[in-house]
């Protein structure tokens, strides 16, 4: 299951988003917004992360103006790895590297073709472990230790 939400600045791209998930028979869960009206973009970055650090959803997908405070918001919940991507490479890196649980979009920033072209990226990406996943342990200690 995909966790997927955006604010106002990022509703366009989410519902192309949720259109492509459909169209590769994925588990997904819209979790707002629904309209244009401006909302927070915190609430729903939190509620994306809860979902994921919580294992409701496997990952999730965030779609703000420019991607910037749903990055800042999801990254506040333990284990949320929250990856802002802009192209193809930091897309795939996001997954193979860093093993992102979370894609960060701009919806002002990117087309909507662009951005689902990026998720696709993501999603078919794999997490190569090895030295990365030392890294990753790193990261989750320094949260461990804040607990």
């Amino acid at each position: 299951m995909i966790a997927v939400a955006s604010d106002h600045g990022g509703l366009e791209l989410k519902q192309a988003i949720c259109e492509l998930l459909k169209k590769r028979t994925l588990d997904f869960c819209d979790m707002g917004t629904h309209d244009g009206s401006s909302v927070d973009y915190p609430d729903f970055g939190i509620k994306v992360a809860t979902a994921v650090a919580a294992g409701e959803c496997l990952s999730g997908i965030l779609i703000c103006g420019t991607g910037i405070g749903m990055s800042i918001a999801a990254n506040k919940v333990n284990g949320i790895r929250a990856a802002l991507v802009h192209d193809s490479f930091t897309a795939q890196m996001a997954k193979e590297h860093n093993n992102a649980n979370v894609l960060v979009l701009g919806g002002r920033v990117l087309g909507v073709a662009e951005g689902c072209r990026l998720v696709e990226v993501w999603l078919d990406s794999q997490f190569e472990g090895g030295r990365h996943q030392g890294r990753l342990d790193k990261i989750q200690q320094i949260e461990n230790d804040q607990k």
